[in-house]
């Protein structure tokens, strides 16, 4: 038998998408500081980021469904509890979270000017947010086209508005 999901889709999309923001913040504002960026450097600025927010999200996942179960006890007083499924939760934010970075860093090992693997890096984010949006439209009934274009066209303005404020 199956082990039912902890997370619905919604929130798996959401922390991919929120992911990749966050990888693609983190390596252009390395990249502004350096021109002559070595690929480990990108590959260990944006895991190293991705862990920690993965780490940061999946403990505040804890902290919602605690704060959640804690609001909807009736007799107060009794401690509410944390269950193997809200640990799970938590690990399976931190592991989408992380696993976002890696599709973005692959063009930072392939090409070996930091142009190239920069703009290679920018469309794939930009493909996976469209993936993002046209997966909410599918789960939510909506249109697919219209949201994966609408989700990748958000995720370059919010990119480029992080860039611009210094992330």
């Amino acid at each position: 038998m199956a082990q039912k999901r902890v997370l619905d889709p919604v929130d798996r999309v959401s922390e991919v998408i929120f992911g990749v923001l966050m990888a693609m913040t983190f390596i252009g504002a390395v990249s502004v500081g350096s021109e002559d960026l070595e690929v480990r450097t990108a590959l260990a600025a944006a895991l190293g980021c991705n862990v920690a927010w993965g780490l940061v999200d999946g403990i505040m996942y804890v902290v919602a469904q605690l704060t959640q179960r804690t609001r909807e006890q009736s007799p107060q007083g009794k401690r509410a509890r944390l269950g193997g499924d809200d640990w799970r939760g938590a690990f399976e934010v931190f592991l989408l979270v992380t696993a976002s970075t890696f599709p973005l860093v692959v063009p930072f090992l392939i090409f070996d000017r930091l142009a190239p693997a920069l703009l290679g890096s920018r469309l794939v984010a930009l493909v996976m947010l469209f993936l993002g949006g046209w997966l909410l439209a599918r789960y939510a009934g909506g249109n697919r086209w219209l949201a994966g274009a609408g989700m990748s066209a958000v995720g370059a303005l919010l990119v480029g508005a992080l860039m611009a404020l210094g992330g």
